[in-house]
């Protein structure tokens, strides 16, 4: 493999702290140790898997045409757009099986149906917990989210929270799951509340690290369990998408 040579500047703090990853052995220089913990780190920031968490009752909307074209189609589409390389539809069993593997023999990227029962969409997305090694993107199935995701990605790798999610503004904001911000933490959330002070909403969208699964004991839903637990540890970090949004249940 053919190598660039480059100069660099470096903090003299770090640099000690390279030099002293030098073995001998299986890193034998500064140059291989720099090589090696960069690769490193960037292969923990990446993120190329993306989980569709698609309800059976809502099947038929993800086959529903938006722009000329299907929606599960259209939202893998968005993944491969943005560096995706797999995606897991997760769903159940219904007369719809054989026109969501149809949809998804059309992606370009890796895309694989998991049929799983479940009493919420928290328990749904355990099925890939074998299966998470970095961070992933999870999407409702049933929505259409087109805006630059790769921000929404450094967002999170910056923060090294537990949990991003994709925000947006609605005047009714009854119909959505709010969140109240301090800066960038998601700080109380509540799931479609009668009475609301935010115009703050879910967007559907969220960056997970795979050490999310460990608060996954007694979660049935990501919305009602999950996102207000994280709200309370300070985990979870909001980052406004600012693109096109469609709930095609509405």
């Amino acid at each position: 493999m053919t190598k660039s040579k480059i100069a660099i500047s470096m903090d003299n703090g770090l640099l000690r702290l390279i030099d002293s990853k030098v073995d001998g052995s299986i890193i034998r220089s500064r140059s291989q140790a720099i090589e090696f913990f960069l690769k490193k780190g960037l292969q923990e920031q990446s993120v190329n898997v993306a989980v569709l968490l698609l309800k059976g009752e809502h099947q038929e909307n993800a086959l529903k045409e938006i722009k000329g074209t299907p929606l599960l189609r259209q939202q893998i589409e968005f993944f491969a757009n943005h560096g995706i390389k797999t995606v897991y539809i997760i769903t159940q069993h219904t007369k719809n099986m054989n026109s969501l593997i149809s949809e998804i023999s059309y992606a370009k990227i890796n895309a694989e149906i998991i049929e799983k029962q479940a009493k919420g969409n928290a328990e749904a997305l355990s099925a890939v917990k074998d299966r998470i090694n970095n961070s992933f993107i999870v999407m409702s199935g049933d929505t259409y989210n087109n805006f630059d995701l790769l921000k929404m990605i450094k967002k999170h790798a910056d923060s090294d929270k537990l949990a991003t999610m994709g925000l947006m503004t609605r005047e009714k904001a009854s119909s959505y799951g709010t969140a109240i911000l301090d800066g960038d933490l998601v700080v109380d959330f509540q799931e479609k509340p009668k009475h609301y002070s935010t115009n703050i909403v879910n967007a559907g969208i969220y960056v997970f690290k795979p050490e999310l699964f460990e608060l996954f004991e007694d979660a049935v839903s990501l919305e009602k369990d999950l996102f207000p637990r994280l709200a309370r540890l300070k985990q979870l970090v909001g980052f406004f998408t600012y693109g096109e949004y469609v709930h095609m249940g509405d």
